[in-house]
């Protein structure tokens, strides 16, 4: 997978894990991907709540020991 821009929210609880995916992912272009780290793992519902929200896809959701991983495509 060819991911432009990766962001860390570890640490970071709802909802600030999506609000800097929602910044990052302003600044890329369509069709690029976002990858975000994260370790709340509510972050798993509210990234698919969000990309059904906005129309970006939710190309995959990945668990690591206590990080999850999210990687959306810019719509």
């Amino acid at each position: 997978m060819d991911i432009q821009k990766e962001i860390d929210t570890r640490g970071l609880n709802c909802p600030l894990p999506i609000l800097k995916a929602k910044k990052a992912l302003t600044d890329m272009m369509s069709g690029q991907l976002l990858k975000v780290v994260a370790t709340d793992p509510g972050s798993l519902r509210d990234f698919q709540a969000f990309a059904k929200q906005t129309g970006n896809e939710l190309v995959e959701q990945e668990t690591l020991g206590t990080d999850f991983i999210h990687v959306l495509r810019r719509r």
